[in-house]
């Protein structure tokens, strides 16, 4: 990609409202434009983030056995007076009246939707387990929108739920759904712990929130140090015997502010252990048993014939928060520093003369090589002075940066710069091109 035919639209300063790092930040980089209090449109290069950060989720979603469909962001508001939340959900609820007076809501979560499909074709436990997953648009009308995509009123979220025969079998959907998400977050470079949680109005009686520690996080947690050192389960899993990791994550102290209490915490955590620090939720988990099958009627057969109700759970990923909490945990003074799996290209060469035909025609063979290695590129060949070019590409955060100049090609080389660390090499270009795909 030509960065004189791309649309980035970089700002020197960031709005004087922008309070925090990752909405300053995107603003900056040209990732999104606020077009109403809390709702974003989403530029090329925020867009391409979050189709990343977006494919991430749907994998580790696969991986852990669930099953991807798409509900409709409108639902009627009689499904909701089914289970008895529509009037108990509060003024966060967009609701609407269509042309045939039909009262309809833009969805916040979709437990009655789903539930709604589930009873119309799954009748018996020969059918079960089931997790059904979508990556969906979102409406909460948040009072205070702020924060940029971390506090949105329109926001991008994947939400899966879980459908069992009895609570045992539940707590093992549960567990997949635990474990898929410290997956899923490790792949992203993010530390994420999870920590025991408010039910709020989803409801039920075992939930977990996941939290990314970060030093300009929203809210205090505490944790035993232990936890933050664990490596991510991987893929090698047995997926139908879980509980054990499971409960060596949950046997150790892990609670927000709201749920903080500090003399269980000195008394289960050694003092050299305790660890307090800021931390943003970019993932919820619950179980919640017949919360909503029982009104809504879910019952399949079970195997004496007789109907039950299921046992649900649900399981939702800040998928358009994630950027933002990917930018609090990985910034500097220049700018975003991208983990290499959500980075909107791999890399930026930098034409640093581009009226030399020599440098450009360098700066081609470079781009040409990377693209046949299967590299996303991203060619700076703009007129603009060098100065700005490594700004710009310290700001957006693509983890490497590949540099020619008239001087450098004179010499036989190319300068790599690896953008999180900040180190330059000199090096000739096929030693370049190798470094960048090992």
């Amino acid at each position: 990609m030509r960065l004189s035919r791309y649309f980035l639209p970089t700002l020197k300063e960031a709005p004087s409202d922008a309070q925090i790092v990752s909405h300053q930040l995107m603003l900056r980089a040209g990732m999104i434009r606020q077009e109403a209090a809390g709702i974003y449109a989403w530029l090329p290069l925020g867009l391409r983030v979050l189709r990343k950060i977006e494919q991430i989720v749907r994998e580790e979603q696969v991986r852990a056995g669930a099953v991807e469909l798409l509900m409709p962001t409108l639902q009627l508001a009689d499904l909701w007076r089914e289970s008895g939340r529509y009037d108990a959900y509060g003024p966060e609820m967009l609701r609407i009246t269509d042309r045939h007076e039909r009262e309809l809501l833009y969805g916040p979560t979709n437990e009655e939707m789903v539930t709604d499909i589930f009873r119309a074709y799954v009748k018996s436990y020969k059918s079960l387990p089931l997790n059904l997953f979508h990556i969906q648009w979102k409406f909460r009308d948040e009072r205070r929108p702020r924060f940029g995509v971390m506090r949105g009123r329109e926001f991008l979220m994947k939400d899966a739920y879980s459908f069992d025969l009895d609570e045992a079998l539940a707590r093992k959907s549960y567990n997949r759904m635990f474990v898929a998400y410290l997956n899923t977050f490790a792949r992203m470079g993010l530390k994420a712990v999870p920590m025991r949680a408010d039910t709020g109005p989803i409801g039920g009686d075992l939930s977990h929130e996941f939290i990314v520690l970060a030093e300009t996080g929203e809210s205090a947690v505490f944790c035993d140090r232990k936890l933050v050192e664990m490596p991510a389960p991987g893929a090698d899993l047995d997926w139908d015997d879980l509980q054990a990791l499971v409960d060596a994550r949950t046997a150790m102290y892990a609670a927000t502010e709201e749920m903080h209490d500090a003399a269980t915490f000195e008394s289960q955590t050694p003092e050299a252990d305790r660890l307090s620090a800021r931390g943003i939720e970019v993932g919820h988990i619950f179980y919640f048993g017949e919360k909503y099958s029982a009104p809504m009627k879910a019952r399949v057969a079970g195997p004496d014939g007789q109907d039950v109700n299921v046992h649900m759970g649900s399981y939702g990923v800040g998928v358009s928060r994630l950027m933002g909490a990917i930018i609090e945990a990985s910034h500097d003074a220049g700018g975003i520093i991208w983990p290499d799996a959500v980075a909107p290209f791999d890399v930026v060469v930098i034409n640093l003369r581009v009226s030399d035909e020599a440098v450009s025609a360098a700066c081609d063979n470079a781009v040409a090589q990377l693209k046949a290695l299967g590299k996303d590129v991203l060619y700076d060949d703009t007129d603009e002075r060098p100065g700005g070019k490594f700004a710009t590409a310290d700001l957006i955060g693509v983890p490497w940066q590949l540099t020619i100049g008239p001087k450098g090609l004179a010499d036989g080389v190319v300068e790599l710069k690896r953008r999180a660390t900040g180190e330059k090499v000199s090096v000739p270009l096929a030693e370049a091109i190798e470094r960048l795909t090992a």
